[in-house]
């Protein structure tokens, strides 16, 4: 048996004093650990428990906008039906910062049908298309030419529509989903109204009846749309602001009348 060592105290006071020297300063526990032995130690009793596991949530994928559009649509039987099934229709998101549901106005039997792009502040506050100062400009441009919204005959009636019914929030432009998911409903109207001649006026309804934006380049020339002839117009606010436009837009004037006069 081996006999217990004894300690040198002036040996043990250097050597702490040599520990202290290299910074070890601050004793971590009251007895000796043996670091050797941590390895083997009995792990403790109580865990930590382990983090839960994210899982994803599971998204339920919702309808197809444009295919509940297109069903919709196709259930139309005259234009009360569709303004029904369209103003029901809830997939839209600008439906819910719209004050009103802006269909159409003037004469269902006109021979032309002006297809606006979407309803701004005053069209949104009154529930019908082109009533701002753009549409008061329109009024007269279509008075040049002997046509009016508020017509007693066919001859000299226009209807007017939008692509969109609800105003986007600011007077933004819409987006290709949300035209995306008006156009079955625009080409509906175009068939029940039965118009001999579509004006495009402005973008958006180029890029729903076309599928490309560029009036300013399109206009002028006539283009086929919804199976019928079609011209592509600068819209009355464009001109508002920048009024040497009008000129043009005069020349595509004269271009419709003469069209409905050889027709």
């Amino acid at each position: 048996m081996n006999e217990p060592r004894h300690i040198d105290p002036h040996a043990a006071a250097a050597l702490l004093a040599w520990m202290v020297e290299l910074g070890a300063d601050e004793p971590i526990l009251d007895a000796p650990v043996d670091r050797y032995a941590l390895a083997d130690a009995p792990r403790p009793a109580h865990e930590p428990a382990a983090a839960p596991a994210i899982v994803a949530p599971v998204v339920e994928e919702g309808p197809d906008p444009v295919a509940v559009a297109r069903e919709l649509a196709a259930q139309a039987q005259d234009l009360e039906s569709l303004a029904a099934l369209q103003a029901g229709y809830d997939l839209c998101e600008l439906k819910k910062g719209a004050r009103n549901f802006v269909f159409a106005d003037g004469d269902p039997s006109a021979r032309v049908m002006i297809i606006g792009e979407a309803p701004g502040r005053d069209e949104d506050l009154e529930g019908r298309p082109f009533v701002g100062r753009a549409g008061r400009l329109l009024d007269r441009m279509f008075s040049a030419i002997g046509l009016s919204r508020n017509a007693s005959h066919a001859d000299e009636a226009l209807y007017i529509t939008n692509v969109m019914p609800w105003r986007p929030p600011r007077n933004r432009d819409p987006e290709p989903q949300e035209i995306a998911m008006m156009l079955p409903f625009v080409q509906r109207h175009v068939e029940l109204v039965d118009p001999e001649i579509i004006v495009l006026m402005g973008n958006t309804p180029c890029q729903a009846a076309l599928g490309r934006k560029g009036v300013l380049r399109l206009r002028g020339t006539w283009v086929q749309a919804f199976g019928r002839s079609a011209m592509p117009m600068t819209h009355p606010a464009y001109l508002l602001r920048n009024p040497a436009a009008k000129r043009e837009a005069w020349a595509d004037l004269l271009e419709i009348r003469a069209r409905l006069r050889d027709a």
